[in-house]
């Protein structure tokens, strides 16, 4: 999700949901140890509960990092061993680090000697076509003795050489079933399943057997499936905003951000989904997302994309 969940998309989604967790996109240890801190993690209170991820395989810098991520106040260090690009690779950290479950081991325990808060760890359930439900078993038991409890399951295989990240998303076949075989083997860790939902009977189905579920990309094209996560995952029957209501409440926050420099289409990209499937949904989007009127406008635009989807902005 690198450029996706950045701070002004997890600011737009903790308006739809109360209760979800919020991940960071990735973040590398180098960019922290030699680059801008305050931009990489500066974030907005109102976003928590929010986790950092950071991506790293060297356990002394990811100690610092964590240390970092702690003092900005996030609340959950999440490690990456999931990501299968060949730049990651590159880096020796990523979904390769599957195959080094004591190092990964290692950088998990520097972590939780370094900060107080909770330190999951994101992965895959096998590398390349290795499909045996030992790997995965050995690798999560490693990691769990050096004393990472949370675990976040993308429920397919990395496929490191042969497929490219997008295909890696898609062609690799999903199993949860391994993924509940996980929860039976360590009913005390906290057992996440990722990967292929986009629909609440298929994410409730996975919640009869896992304690959560994550969703990345389906649920940045259409946020509104957020909506439902409080009283779904949460039992939380507070009634929440319309969609209005969170558009609104968006031009405070994009005013607030545009006096610190930051650029409307910065803001704007984020919100792209809000009326995914609804009618007026596509002139919606195409307000949001004209250059020129980027360019020239201020958070009013907001304003004029919410007339393109009258009369169902308050659904």
């Amino acid at each position: 999700m690198l450029d996706w969940t950045d701070r002004h998309c997890r600011f737009f989604l903790r308006l739809i949901t109360r209760r979800s967790w919020l991940y960071t996109e990735m973040v590398t240890t180098g960019a922290l140890l030699h680059g801008d801190v305050p931009h990489h993690l500066d974030f907005d209170p109102a976003e928590h509960p929010v986790a950092l991820q950071l991506g790293g395989s060297d356990p002394a810098a990811l100690a610092h990092c964590a240390k970092l991520g702690e003092r900005w106040g996030y609340d959950e260090i999440d490690l990456n061993v999931g990501c299968p690009s060949p730049r990651v690779q590159n880096g020796s950290f990523g979904a390769c680090l599957m195959a080094e479950p004591a190092l990964v081991a290692d950088c998990v325990r520097a972590m939780r000697d370094a900060v107080a808060i909770p330190v999951s760890v994101k992965h895959r359930l096998g590398l390349d076509r290795n499909e045996d439900y030992g790997f995965v078993r050995d690798f999560v038991g490693t990691v769990a003795a050096a004393g990472c409890g949370i675990f976040v399951v993308h429920a397919r295989n990395a496929v490191l050489k042969g497929l490219s990240p997008k295909e890696n998303r898609d062609v690799p076949p999903l199993r949860y079933d391994v993924v509940h075989r996980l929860k039976r083997e360590f009913p005390t860790l906290t057992i996440v399943v990722n990967g292929g939902l986009a629909r609440w009977d298929a994410i409730d189905r996975e919640l009869a057997h896992v304690d959560g579920a994550m969703l990345g990309r389906a649920a940045y094209h259409d946020p509104w499936l957020l909506a439902q996560a409080d009283w779904r995952a949460y039992g939380d029957e507070a009634p929440g905003p319309s969609r209005a209501d969170v558009l609104r409440a968006m031009i405070p926050y994009a005013e607030e951000q545009l006096r610190r420099g930051t650029a409307l289409r910065a803001i704007a990209c984020h919100v792209l989904g809000l009326y995914h499937g609804q009618s007026g949904g596509r002139r919606f989007r195409q307000i949001l997302s004209d250059s020129e009127k980027l360019k020239r406008a201020g958070p009013e635009l907001f304003l004029e994309a919410l007339e393109a989807v009258e009369p169902v902005a308050d659904s």
